[in-house]
Formats: C-alpha cells, sequence, structure tokens
C-alpha cells in the first residue's frame, strides 16, 4: 500500500464503522463509488483488470460453458465479469451500488454481461439455487463478523445442484475479530460453507502485502460433484 492510499483506506474505515452503527453494513459501497466521482484510483480494491487467480483458474477449467450461467458477487468495475463471459458464460453480474453498475456498463458498453443492481443481504428470489458458477471475491470480508453466517448463507443459496462456488478472500489465523475492513475469514466461517451442503475442491494459497490469501473452488454436491 503506498502512502496516498492510507486517507483513502481510513476513510473507508470510517464510513464502515458509520454504515455498521446505522445498522446498514454495505451502505458504505455506494459511498465509496460516487465519492470518487470516475477516478478508479480512489477505490483501493478496482485494479481494472481480472483477477489474476481467476485468470489462471478460468484458463484451466477451459472447457465448453455455453448455457452455462455465471454470477458476480460484488462485481465493482467488471473486469471479473468480462473475463469469465469471455469464457462463453451467460453472465450476470451485481453490485449494491448503482455507481459502480453504471460505470460497468460505461466501460464495457457491448458487454455481454447483465449487469444489474442488487444486494447481497435482499438476493432475487429467483436467483436461488440458479447458477452454475458463483464468483464471489472479497465480499464476505468486507462484512462485518456480526453478519457472517449471514452472508454465507446467501452465497451459498445461489449456486445450482452440481454447480461451482469460487471464492477468493484474505485468510486470518484467530477466531478472534479484526480490525476491519477487511475482516479476513478464519477456517472456522469457511466450514460453515460446507454446512449447505457443499464440498472443497482445490485450495490455492497466495500472499499480498505479507498477508495468506486463498482462491477455494467449490462444489455443491447432488450425488456426485
Amino acid at each position: 500500500m503506498t502512502q496516498s492510499q492510507d486517507p483513502i483506506r481510513q476513510t473507508i474505515k470510517q464510513l464502515a464503522n458509520q454504515a455498521i452503527a446505522q445498522s446498514n453494513p454495505s451502505s458504505w459501497f455506494e459511498v465509496v463509488y460516487a465519492e470518487s466521482k470516475g477516478d478508479a484510483n480512489q477505490v483501493p480494491w478496482a485494479k481494472l483488470t481480472p483477477h489474476p487467480y481467476l485468470e489462471d483458474w478460468l484458463k484451466t477449467h477451459s472447457q465448453t460453458n455455453h448455457q452455462k450461467s455465471a454470477l458476480i458477487i460484488g462485481c465493482g468495475l467488471g473486469d471479473d465479469a468480462e473475463a469469465i463471459a469471455k469464457q462463453g458464460f451467460q453472465t450476470t453480474a451485481f453490485d449494491i451500488s448503482s455507481t459502480a453498475v453504471a460505470w460497468c456498463q460505461q466501460r464495457f458498453p457491448d458487454s455481454t454481461v447483465t449487469y444489474t443492481v442488487a444486494d447481497l443481504l435482499a438476493i432475487p428470489t429467483q436467483w436461488q439455487h440458479s447458477f452454475d458458477l458463483v464468483f464471489e471475491c472479497r465480499n464476505i470480508q468486507a462484512l462485518p463478523l456480526s453478519i457472517r453466517a449471514t452472508v454465507i448463507e446467501s452465497v451459498t443459496s445461489l449456486v445450482a445442484i452440481g454447480g461451482t462456488l469460487l471464492i477468493i478472500t484474505g485468510l486470518r489465523e484467530t477466531e478472534a475479530e479484526p480490525d476491519g475492513p477487511p475482516w479476513f475469514l478464519s477456517e472456522s466461517e469457511l466450514n460453515q460453507i460446507e454446512k449447505w451442503g457443499f464440498i472443497e475442491v482445490s485450495r490455492l494459497i497466495f500472499w499480498e502485502s505479507d498477508k495468506q490469501h486463498l482462491r477455494i473452488e467449490y462444489c455443491r454436491q447432488a450425488k456426485k460433484c
């Protein structure tokens, strides 16, 4: 992290804490995007390129994906959604921030992705158990531990039977609540995913800023994944 980013992250921490105090823990995302006024440098997680470990996963899962459906949670500025769509998935991407969604549509005017505004804590009923691939990158960790179980249940409910849940997240080593955001996930929190009928297929460990991160692929069980 550069020194120029520190004030931005301090502002985000203040916004997140205010949102939690107001019992609306996801409301601060729209504030960040709106106040950036179109400058992606003011959005710390916006890299304007697909996540490299998503791209790596897509390269090793290049089987035909025609007519398979994909959902990107908290799509941000759309780069991950575009990468998945290029692999042939019929792709839907949502964000709670209307500014972010409009930004995606402006960046990718000819996209095949359906960008839409939605709330992970109040997902549309028709999305439940509907997607062959669900990609969740660092959205769970952006929400406080007090609603973690609810968020995990919401994420898992989106995956079709036999479908894939791909998660990228930071990992914390203890159960103690960290000073966030972000609030990295613990192993016990990751274990909650399995209680919703998932098995872990693969796990890749990588490091960013001397902190451990994971890319985990899960399969929602039918009789056999």
